[in-house]
Parts: C-alpha cells; structure tokens; sequence
C-alpha cells in the first residue's frame, strides 16, 4: 500500500465500485481449491509450467502482454466453477477483500455466456453469485447489484439466448439483476453488436453499461453511447482522444469506471501516471476507481486508490469529488445514495479536524 501521508485517509474513505468481474477476482488460490473440489484438470504442468502452483501463476500474471493475453488466463479459470457454492466462494473472496479496503456499495460484472456455454445451468450462476451479494449485505451492510455482461467475442444470438433468460426467469423484475454490461476483446467486434439487446433493455428501463475506450478510439465510445443508450462508459480512457466527446460526456454527467492498475497491466499506458486522472478532473469528467480483474491485476480497490495518489497526490478535496462522484453515478437508490454522502462529509470533516 501507498506511504503517502494520506494513505489513512483512502483505506477509510466511503467508497462505491462499479467495474469489477466477480471472475476476475478468483485468485489463483481459490481456483486450485475449486479445480481439485470439483475435478477439474488445469493445464498441464510440463507445457504451461505457471500452473505448477498459486505462487508461479501469479508470477505470469505479472507479465500480460495485451487484454486477449490476460483474457486467455481468465477463461481458464473459469473452468473450475461448477456449483452454485462456487460461484458464492467467488462473490464472497470478492466482497471480503472489498470490505476491507471501505467499499460501501459494489456493483459487480458477471459473465454467464461462458458458463453456460461449459454446461453450468444459468440458474446456478446466478443463484451463487445473489447468494454472495446477500451475504455481504447481511453481514457488512454492503448494498451490492449484480449487472449481467455480454462478451464481444462470442456472437450476438449467443447474447440474446442469456439476456431472454434472464427476462424470462424475472430477474430484472425481481431485483436479482440490476443492469446489462459488455466486455471482453473490443477492437474486432462491431461496435454495436448487441443493439437490439440494448433497445429492449432500455425499453424495459434495465440498466446499461457498456466497456469502451480501452483499446479502441474515442468512435468506440462513442457508439456506446448512441447505439447502446449506455448510461455508464467502463473504462472510457480513449475519450482523451476527442476532446469533442470529452466535453460531452462532461456536460452529460456520463460516470467513467476507470481502472488504472488494470489500464497498467494491460499496456494501454506505461505507467499509472499516464491514466488521465488529472485530464478528467479538469475538465469535469465524472469518473470512478474500480478494481477490474484484482486477482490478475495484483490488487483490489484500494491498490488502485493508493496507486492513483502516488502518481498524482491529489488533495482531500480531489478526492471528496471522486467520492461524491462516485456514489452520484451510482445505480442505488437515493436514499442509499444520501446516506453515503453523509459518510463522506463525515470522514472528511473527522480527517480534518
């Protein structure tokens, strides 16, 4: 963790995130937990020496060369959850680790076309992964939603098939699910290869977040915002590229889930200095600080937290703006929202007296 002079002030600041897979924080302790539980081969040793033990996988996640390097890594980590208690173990490591770095509320990603398509019931997944999510509110007093993500590399009629199932099981009415998301590789896939999906979301009034601006140019995000309606842009970094679109999204309010360590780890930028905190902040952006896949990218919220003061030693009041802007773009309800604006006011005030 950080050693700057505020390093108390950021474990204790209230936080809210919002861009974080659920399957990006299986560390690999918990995978060779669930491989050897469930009876799931991992690679063979002799060829993908990494998988040898935790110690020696986390040692390659170090070196990602680009997002598909880093996403081979993860689909095969997948492969170990086949129960619904595994998909729960995953949620719970999540918001345990979340807990203790001051997340207050977590909006969290899953990615059910994978698992489904390994034969895991889309109920299970579910049932696990809401199971979590109760727990961490009954347990922390978290408040938690669970956004369903669409992957860009498998086709859209697959999308369709998991979005009807989730209409039709109820979910968005039941509060299970919250939103919809996409992710995976963006440069490739058109750009608006989940619209139809989207125009029912939003005629259902579902939730919509989309990744873009990550790899792809600033026309990635853009079509986020036309083609899908989307309400949020995770990642959005290329926006630095148009300042056009840069003033738009200000003026618009449109949240960035910004996730520096990951933008790191995935060679989109050298160092963490390089991530436009300072842009967005000046221009009125209104981002937050996420986590992404912390148990490939070597460390949860408050990493990144720490890892952004590092770089930029922004002041308590820069900080207080993130907070707030935070909470604002969040999906919960007002009430909720007021309650963590309360929190904040609180925690600075207490920070400087």
């Amino acid at each position: 963790m950080c050693k700057t002079k505020i390093h108390q002030f950021l474990q204790d600041l209230p936080k809210c995130e919002h861009h974080v897979h659920l399957e990006g924080c299986l560390t690999p302790e918990l995978m060779f937990t669930l491989a050897a539980r469930n009876g799931v081969s991992l690679p063979d040793t002799e060829k993908r020496p990494e998988f040898s033990s935790p110690a020696t996988l986390y040692e390659r996640y170090e070196h990602f060369t680009s997002l598909d390097d880093f996403l081979s890594y993860y689909f095969i980590g997948m492969s170990v959850l086949q129960q619904q208690g595994d998909f729960e173990a995953l949620a719970w490591e999540y918001f345990q680790k979340a807990h203790a770095d001051g997340v207050h509320h977590a909006e969290v990603f899953f990615d059910p076309q994978e698992h489904l398509n390994r034969g895991v019931a889309f109920d299970t997944v579910v049932s696990g992964f809401v199971a979590g999510c109760r727990r961490a509110e009954q347990e922390y007093g978290m408040t938690t939603k669970l956004i369903m993500c669409f992957v860009k590399h498998l086709p859209a009629s697959d999308a369709q098939k998991v979005f009807d199932l989730a209409v039709e099981a109820g979910h968005f009415e039941s509060g299970a699910l919250h939103g919809i998301g996409a992710s995976s590789s963006e440069v490739g896939p058109p750009k608006d290869m989940f619209k139809e999906i989207y125009a029912t979301a939003y005629s259902k009034g579902i939730r919509r977040t989309a990744h873009a601006g990550e790899e792809g140019d600033p026309s990635y995000i853009r079509a986020a915002l036309e083609a899908y309606k989307s309400q949020r842009i995770d990642h959005g970094i290329r926006l630095i590229d148009s300042p056009s679109l840069l003033q738009q999204v200000a003026k618009d309010e449109i949240l960035l889930t910004v996730c520096p360590v990951s933008n790191v780890k995935l060679r989109c930028f050298d160092h963490i200095s390089k991530v436009p905190i300072r842009t967005f902040l000046d221009a009125g952006v209104r981002f937050s600080i996420n986590s992404d896949d912390p148990a490939y990218f070597g460390g949860f919220i408050l990493h990144n937290y720490c890892s952004v003061q590092e770089a930029f030693d922004l002041s308590i009041a820069e900080w207080r703006t993130i907070a707030e802007n935070s909470i604002n773009g969040s999906w919960v309800e007002q009430e909720r929202k007021s309650e963590l604006l309360n929190l904040i006011d609180d925690h600075v005030r207490a920070y400087q007296e």
